[in-house]
């Protein structure tokens, strides 16, 4: 096969195309080419907050709602500023490290923050 398109589920070699769409004759999973490039350029674009903004280093951030801090009884009130954030790879998706005033270094979400 000269397209050697592998398909992403089973990796299977036996992919072909059907009309607008790639199929896998094993698994039977479907997917488009333009799709693939689309999943390929989101990871490049970096850690978001959550209305989609793209973060970097030094950057102060706002907590959007309250979150509970594990094995303590404080809260991080939603409306908190945060300045001076590090952007970290973390597999737990705790990728902001920070410091919050009157409760320490601790790491956040990206989720849960929005670009001051």
């Amino acid at each position: 096969m000269d397209d050697a398109v592998k398909c992403p589920s089973c990796n299977s070699e036996h992919a072909y195309q059907d009309r607008g769409l790639w199929v896998c004759p094993e698994c039977g999973h479907e997917w488009s080419g333009t799709a693939d490039a689309a999943a390929e350029a989101a990871p490049e674009a970096g850690v978001r907050d959550a209305n989609g903004n793209a973060l970097a280093d030094g950057d102060s951030v706002i907590v959007i709602k309250d979150l509970k801090i594990k094995g303590s009884s404080s809260v991080v009130k939603g409306g908190t500023k945060v300045r001076n954030i590090r952007l970290q790879d973390a597999s737990d998706g705790h990728n902001i490290a920070c410091k919050i005033d009157g409760i320490g270094a601790m790491n956040l979400k990206s989720e849960f923050v929005r670009k001051a």
